[in-house]
């Protein structure tokens, strides 16, 4: 799924809601109920929807980086008191 693929077009309705064509649901494994993430495309001016739990896996990953990140700058702070203090 690296590439872009046009499903379609889609009428805004009077409450805000579109219907995303059938094709792209069943590709997508997209059904009645799923939570998506709704974010405007940097560059078309458009809008991205992202299931919502393809992004726990990501999330996960950026939380145990950010832990690590920590963990290091702690040791560094540790290093440098005790430097300090000589």
């Amino acid at each position: 799924m690296d590439s872009v693929k046009f499903y379609g077009t889609a009428t805004i309705g009077t409450k805000g809601q579109i219907v995303i064509p059938t094709e792209a649901r069943k590709e997508l494994n997209l059904h009645e109920g799923d939570k998506v993430i709704v974010v405007r495309a940097p560059y078309s001016g458009g809008l991205d929807l992202i299931k919502s739990d393809a992004l726990e896996p990501l999330i996960e990953k950026m939380q145990a980086r950010s832990n690590k990140f920590i963990e290091a700058a702690q040791s560094i702070k540790q290093l440098a008191d005790s430097e300090n203090q000589k």
